[in-house]
């Protein structure tokens, strides 16, 4: 059976890892439901999750998150003091909490840029996460953690990827960071600048090409010249010897 929960738990993350650039370390967002029964199953969040997600994990909630723990009173002490160990991320509500599930919700908006996996036994919550692409979704049952098969949504967004119809926002966000740091966005710019004009011919090849005086060329002329003078040669001679009759 935990071979089977594992085979199936690598195949979900290789999806998410091929179609949604999911890294090392896993950012976990946890909320107070996920952590009482953590605490009630006697499940060692910290020491477990790694394994089973086969990799380095961040765990983490946010201070909406425990302060909703906190006035719930003495039924979710243990919860709070769990979810206090957890890294606190930043949301949009430090002036006016909301509650904990509406707070992880605003975490995952626009995509899920930052790669979150949400951790929740609030079953309107999951609901909702899985209406969201991208979003691996965890949670406990008969004493296991169990990483959610892909959803509806996330399968439809992959399959729209394959036909080419649309780039997720992170893949676009992760494509100009990197053009910025290898210096292609400003070369990519000044080569739009950089417009070819309508220009005329090449000047090189309107200049006039020299003759070549070749050796083939220049014996003509010189036999031509060699039979002038026999010609005149022998119109003098003809001249001489007419002169010559005469006087005699």
């Amino acid at each position: 059976m935990k071979l089977t929960r594992q085979k199936h738990a690598k195949k979900n993350m290789g999806f998410y890892k091929h179609n949604f650039h999911f890294r090392e370390p896993f950012q976990v967002l946890l909320d107070g439901t996920f952590c009482q029964a953590a605490l009630r199953n006697k499940i060692q969040i910290r020491e477990q999750l790694p394994g089973y997600l086969d990799g380095a994990v961040q765990l983490c909630t946010t201070g909406c998150v425990l302060k909703e723990l906190e006035s719930l009173g003495k039924a979710l002490y243990g919860a709070k003091l769990i979810a206090q160990r957890f890294q606190v991320r930043n949301c949009s509500h430090h002036k006016d909490p909301v509650s904990g599930s509406a707070c992880l919700l605003s975490m995952i908006e626009e995509g899920n840029p930052h790669h979150f996996f949400i951790a929740t036994q609030d079953q309107d919550l999951a609901n909702k996460v899985k209406k969201k692409a991208g979003v691996p979704l965890l949670f406990i049952i008969q004493n296991t953690m169990v990483l959610d098969k892909p959803s509806p949504k996330s399968l439809a967004f992959v399959q729209k990827l394959q036909t080419n119809q649309l780039v997720p926002e992170h893949q676009k966000q992760s494509i100009v960071q990197l053009k910025e740091k290898e210096g292609l966005a400003k070369q990519e710019g000044e080569k739009r600048r950089k417009r070819k004009r309508a220009g005329g011919p090449n000047p090189l090849s309107c200049l006039k090409k020299k003759k070549k005086k070749t050796q083939e060329g220049q014996e003509p002329s010189a036999e031509k010249n060699k039979r002038r003078k026999r010609k005149r040669k022998r119109v003098k001679a003809e001249a001489m010897l007419s002169v010559k009759n005469e006087e005699e």
